[in-house]
């Protein structure tokens, strides 16, 4: 009797691990590409374009600037000593602009030349925005 049993579970268990691989395929995830560049015409730069959620991982803030100043925290310097700013022209796109530093004061990066415009300009998320347009992170 206890033979039995033994084959009976050995039996059941088969059939259950043979049930088990006739079960649904598993669906292949789609990954989500959270950010892509746009080539700007005429230079070597990109537009950088942030999806919905990738912009509120990274936390990206923006302050309206003009004239000569900006926030100095809107500032990164790049590889050869180049000062740029993130602009926003758009919802969820960003565009490095160059400018050029005649002195800092404070939490204040003075320009040498006023902005073309009043635009806003990127706060917090600088870095990020720079290793996604670079490839830094490649």
């Amino acid at each position: 009797m206890k033979h039995i049993n033994r084959w009976l579970v050995i039996v059941l268990v088969l059939v259950t691990l043979g049930l088990a691989a006739c079960g649904p395929k598993t669906t292949t995830v789609e990954k989500i590409v959270p950010s892509k560049l746009e080539p700007i015409e005429g230079t070597d730069l990109s537009r950088v374009i942030l999806t919905e959620k990738a912009a509120e991982r990274i936390g990206i803030e923006t302050v309206l600037a003009s004239g000569k100043s900006v926030p100095f925290a809107a500032v990164i310097y790049d590889i050869e000593g180049n000062t740029w700013i993130y602009t926003n022209p758009e919802p969820l796109t960003f565009v490095r602009e160059p400018i050029v530093i005649d002195q800092i004061e404070g939490d204040t990066a003075i320009l040498a030349e006023a902005l073309n415009s009043e635009m806003n300009v990127v706060t917090v998320g600088v870095i990020e925005l720079y290793g996604t347009e670079t490839g830094v992170s490649k």
